[in-house]
């Protein structure tokens, strides 16, 4: 193989492992939008809360004698899905339905006040410094050599692929076929008509909160283990490009029949 072709390559590798994860963190931006139609810029935190969260009790099974890397990956996504979510549940009840019905301004003022808000106490409580993580996955696979150049598969990457594609496989049934699923686009395509039939709308657009919450502490665990360092700023960056993803994607692209 040419060495031009293995840095191609290997650079499309690298941009399917982020654009992966930043995909996670971008289905929470278009669920909250495609159904109250307002842009959660705390989703950001969120995900950097999910970094931290697994961090911590990774550290923790560490020091007690646990170092087997899978059993370590596990614990780290259910802690972290599990306190995001309620972080996720806990910014759409303080900071969107009293001011649901408001301007847009108002909303978005909201939303950016929250973001700073656990930006700083993240930041308070676990310092501004960088926070370097254990690595658990240090393989990888050589997928083609040249002289001065090879292009490989990293274990971590080969780990974010597959859980990325079973984290949008199980939303994907989830929204297609669940009843809270139908739910969900039928909101998404009419939120007051859905009210009219019955369905409590309120709860929707919590469970909306919490399923992006959820994504984006998958995603924060997955590129915390893969850059291997976080720290409470993290969140900003990773929030704008899964936005700037979202847009081009279409915010209003949550629908479904």
């Amino acid at each position: 193989m040419s060495e031009q072709f293995l840095y191609f390559l290997q650079q499309m590798f690298n941009g399917v492992t982020l654009g992966s994860t930043y995909a996670l963190i971008a289905i929470g931006y278009t669920m909250v939008y495609g159904i109250i139609g307002m842009i959660n810029f705390a989703h950001g935190e969120v995900y950097m809360i999910g970094s931290y969260v697994s961090f911590m009790i990774i550290a923790a099974l560490m020091m007690l004698g646990i170092d087997t890397g899978w059993l370590l990956v596990v614990a780290g996504f259910v802690g972290a899905i599990v306190i995001a979510s309620a972080y996720g549940w806990s910014i759409e009840r303080v900071a969107y339905r009293p001011v649901r019905n408001s301007k847009r301004l108002i909303a978005l003022i909201s939303a950016i006040g929250m973001s700073i808000f656990l930006q700083n106490y993240v930041s308070l409580t676990e310092g501004s410094r960088d926070v370097a993580l254990p690595s658990l996955f240090n393989g990888q696979w050589v997928v083609g050599h040249s002289e001065n150049f090879s292009a490989s598969i990293t274990t971590m990457q080969a780990v974010i692929w597959i859980v990325t594609f079973l984290a949008m496989l199980a939303l994907t049934i989830f929204i297609r076929y669940s009843r809270m699923g139908r739910a969900c686009r039928a909101c998404a395509e009419d939120l007051k008509m859905a009210s009219l039939l019955g369905i409590n709308t309120d709860r929707v657009i919590a469970l909306t909160f919490v399923i992006g919450a959820a994504m984006a502490a998958v995603a924060g665990v997955l590129l915390g283990q893969f850059y291997g360092v976080i720290n409470p700023y993290i969140g900003f960056m990773a929030g704008m490009k899964a936005f700037t993803a979202a847009v081009l994607v279409g915010l209003a692209a949550f629908r479904g029949r």
